[in-house]
């Protein structure tokens, strides 16, 4: 006779319960329709993401508004951010119900007012409110995943919704590019709020089912945290500004610029879990971890296509395409993490991803030289994407195991602001870097079919982000909490 056996009645219940549940996985029957609701939400918002890309230079010149052009996609970011530290206080307080809600309304809302846009204003409005919605849903998603599913799926899951972004990587910018050329660039907004039909129609009664109403212990009676949401105000404010003055060289910009990082620091010191930055054991770390990994790699990825272009005289379409194996072999890290076997070895797992991300990084400005194949730069990228995907799913995984049911929406904004002001900061640093060694005459060289000549504008890029990624590395062995 096993201990099991003298279990009281609840436990045993309670066990069945749970084999029960988890038998048929993720898209078993008791899981099924939550599962393709919510992975549908995350699909249609990669979508966007991955095909906006395409149809913005069409629009910004034909609203005459290239010179707003960078709005449009800052104007995402900073009202995303707002949107998920808000949500985080909501789903908190209330359960992820009216945050998803309301969240898949306003991001269906801004892109029927982006692509019925008369003026750039207007078109930076709707993506202003897209980002919002966003913000709103990604955090809100993250809570449902805490409660809704026992802790064995929760891997499966986050993979399922790494793989969601697989497809329209690689879709997302033909498809676009087609539409625009033969539809018009407002189809590529205007098409997408009738497919969110389908999601609201599956996710909504699941999740009121299975996730509704505030968790044990919220204080559902309380409102919002007013000084948080001061916070969240602060970061988007601040991003804001920070962004204006990267676009403009002037000394003026300065102003602008200390601004906002007098509204942003503050601010993500209070959202961000006490010992953050110093890497604190548990929970600080794991969200150390995600702006790491997330901001060396973006920085670096952003470079690649334009070296590709500029140094070795490949099409933008040649040099998109180097980079789109990295989809797949993403998703499979996010496969892998998931497997049950792996569980134990988590954090070395996450730390080998972080490797994986910095040997990708390394690698990728050796077309600089000239014997060295372009096609190297293509399997560089699927080894660091292969990380990428071990890292990314798995923190999301390890921040729901360290939080408590009452702070996972607060924890998940913290992850999600972490990752997003991450792109935000080393972005600027590498682009400050390329443009200091001689990257926009890099820009000219294009123009001029003299592209070629300042190799090292890339490389001050890519070295200093892969050893952000090797301290990542050394981040992810502090991911477990510290024993008592």
């Amino acid at each position: 006779m096993t201990a099991l056996d003298d279990a009281p009645a609840p436990l045993d219940a309670a066990v069945a319960e749970v084999t029960g549940a988890t038998e048929g996985g993720v898209l078993g029957r008791t899981y099924r329709a939550l599962s393709i609701g919510i992975v549908t939400v995350v699909l249609l918002i990669a979508f966007e993401a991955t095909a906006v890309g395409t149809a913005m230079p069409v629009a910004a010149r034909e609203l005459d508004g290239v010179s707003l052009y960078a709005f449009a996609f800052s104007g995402y970011f900073t009202t995303s951010l707002f949107g998920m530290v808000l949500a985080g206080q909501w789903a908190d307080r209330r359960g992820p119900l009216g945050p998803v809600g309301a969240g898949i309304a306003a991001f269906a809302a801004g892109l029927l007012l982006a692509g019925t846009a008369g003026s750039m204003w207007m078109f930076v409005a709707g993506r202003a409110v897209q980002g919002l919605g966003g913000g709103l849903v990604i955090v809100a998603l993250y809570v449902v995943v805490s409660r809704a599913y026992p802790a064995p799926l929760r891997p499966a899951i986050m993979a399922a919704f790494a793989a969601s972004w697989v497809v329209p990587s690689i879709v997302g910018p033909l498809a676009a590019g087609t539409v625009t050329e033969h539809l018009g660039w407002r189809w590529v907004f205007l098409g997408i709020p009738v497919l969110v039909l389908l999601p609201l129609a599956l996710a909504l009664p699941q999740v009121r089912r299975r996730a509704g109403g505030p968790p044990p212990g919220a204080g559902a009676e309380k409102g919002l945290d007013r000084r948080r949401i001061r916070r969240a105000f602060g970061i988007s404010v601040g991003a804001g500004l920070l962004q204006y003055a990267a676009q403009d060289l002037r000394p003026l910009a300065l102003v602008p610029g200390v601004a906002g990082a007098a509204l942003l620091v503050p601010s993500v010191l209070g959202l961000l879990p006490r010992g953050t930055y110093r890497a604190v054991r548990g929970l600080p770390s794991v969200v150390l971890l995600r702006g790491i990994a997330a901001g060396s790699f973006i920085a670096a990825e952003s470079f690649v296509p334009l070296m590709l272009v500029t140094q070795r005289g490949l099409s933008p379409t040649l040099a998109g395409l180097s980079l789109a194996a990295g989809g797949g072999t993403w998703a499979l890290g996010s496969w892998l993490q998931s497997r049950p076997r792996f569980e134990p070895y988590r954090e070395r797992l996450v730390a080998g991803g972080m490797v994986l991300v910095a040997a990708a990084i390394v690698a990728a400005p050796s077309v600089l030289i000239e014997a060295v194949p372009v096609w190297t730069v293509a399997v560089a990228w699927a080894f660091g994407c292969l990380g990428m995907g071990l890292v990314i799913s798995s923190t999301s995984v390890l921040l729901l195991q360290l939080s408590a049911p009452e702070e996972a929406g607060s924890n998940s904004a913290a992850l999600q602001i972490s990752d997003g002001l991450s792109n935000v900061v080393l972005l600027a640093a590498g682009g400050a870097a390329f443009a200091a060694l001689g990257g926009g005459a890099v820009g000219h060289g294009v123009a001029d079919g003299a592209g070629g000549s300042h190799p090292a504008a890339f490389v001050a890029v890519f070295l200093p982000m892969a050893a952000v990624a090797l301290v990542g590395a050394w981040v992810a062995t502090r991911l477990r909490a510290a024993e008592q």
